[in-house]
């Protein structure tokens, strides 16, 4: 299911299951307010557009992949991240950003520009204060990242990261709501990947991309 667009690409030729799955996937799962609550198929279906069944069918995968718990006679709910997991969803990034990156360098397919138009887009709603807002920062840091992984020409490398997406997008808007002036401080800590990337140093891209990734983790942890 990674590889289909997002909400906000082409859906037309989606079945039900696969819109209802994008729909809860990518817009109640990223909320950090949807932690803890139970999710209400006919609510879900009527905003979808399709019937119960195919919604409970994408609740059904999204359990199979950890995002939810289907609890009987209760439905399905969202379970809080622990540390730990938050821990392991960084140390993952971490790995496959820096194998990414070295790729990457060593192949000369360093993605400068598109990283540039990424975190240029970014900054637009650097200063933004609504949760529209903070939902689309953190959706640009996302093909900021996305766009380094994908440059690694693996395609088994990219839809793993992008299999990861809906625990990035809670981890970020928590991270964004837990921090005084996160944002501008995740586009200096972008820039300077870029910046290392530029040099062509692979030590320092390394370092660059820990350091954003551990920054950010001891933010969530605190929070």
């Amino acid at each position: 299911m990674q590889q289909m667009d997002g909400v906000d690409g082409p859906t037309a030729e989606l079945s039900g299951r696969e819109k209802a799955y994008l729909y809860v996937r990518d817009q109640v799962l990223t909320s950090p307010a949807a932690t803890g609550s139970f999710l209400s198929e006919q609510d879900l279906a009527t905003k979808v557009g399709v019937s119960r069944t195919p919604v409970r069918e994408a609740l059904l995968m999204l359990q199979a992949e950890g995002l939810v718990e289907m609890v009987p006679k209760r439905g399905a709910h969202v379970p809080a991240m622990s540390g730990r997991q938050i821990t392991e969803l960084m140390e993952l990034r971490g790995v496959l950003e820096r194998h990414a990156a070295s790729r990457a360098l060593t192949s000369g397919r360093v993605p400068l520009e598109s990283m540039r138009a990424a975190l240029a887009e970014q900054e637009t709603f650097a200063t933004g204060a609504s949760v529209d807002a903070a939902r689309a920062f953190i959706d640009w840091d996302g093909r900021f990242h996305q766009v380094l992984i994908d440059s690694a020409g693996s395609e088994l490398l990219s839809n793993t990261y992008a299999g990861l997406r809906a625990r990035q997008l809670r981890v970020g808007l928590t991270a964004l709501f837990s921090a005084s002036d996160r944002q501008h401080n995740v586009c200096a800590e972008h820039q300077a990947i870029i910046d290392a990337l530029e040099v062509g140093d692979e030590g320092l891209v390394h370092e660059k991309i820990n350091s954003h990734l551990e920054v950010t983790l001891q933010i969530l942890l605190r929070a």
